[in-house]
């Protein structure tokens, strides 16, 4: 690699750096081509990324930002995988390496906080940002329901005491 596309390489990791929300260091020992596809693939539905990036280049990425910590994980055949959500990079890695042995969570940073391993499986669990919004507007949809409900039951109930004073009356 020659030094201007070294130098785009390290622009670009250090924008990936300031402006993604979740990154996870993974160690990729022996992943195969298709693993790796199959990886990137579903990175991407997701809204995420998978980077493989020369370790050196990454650290000097990483120099005088606040995710410098994440220079402690890069060492051997490491791959870089990121996302604007905070929870999907995490719960992509976490899913594809309980599935597959050969990826190792390494760690990762969640904005400006360095996580281990066990942080990046840990936020892996929490619900994605989507996820939490549907939630969200069902728990505002549900007090809305309940209060139509409430307000219908006392105009039925006086149709029916109407109702049953009108048969009385026609009884009598």
């Amino acid at each position: 690699m020659d030094r201007a596309k070294k130098k785009e390489m390290v622009a670009m990791l250090k924008e990936v750096f300031s402006n993604a929300s979740a990154v996870v260091v993974t160690h990729n020992l022996g992943l195969t081509v298709a693993e790796m596809t199959d990886l990137r693939n579903r990175m991407h539905e997701a809204g995420g990324s998978v980077k493989v990036a020369k370790n050196r280049l990454a650290k000097l990425a990483l120099e005088g930002s606040p995710r410098e910590g994440l220079a402690d994980y890069l060492q051997g055949p490491t791959v870089l995988m990121y996302s604007d959500d905070p929870v999907v990079a995490p719960k992509i890695v976490a899913e594809f390496a309980k599935k597959n042995k050969k990826m190792e969570i390494l760690g990762g940073s969640l904005d400006d906080s360095i996580l281990d391993a066990n942080g990046v499986k840990a936020l892996a669990e929490l619900p994605s940002l989507d996820e939490l919004r549907g939630k969200l507007i069902g728990l505002l949809q549900a007090p809305a329901g309940k209060i139509a409900s409430v307000l219908q039951a006392p105009g039925g109930q006086v149709a029916r005491v109407l109702s049953a004073r009108a048969e009385a009356e026609q009884a009598a």
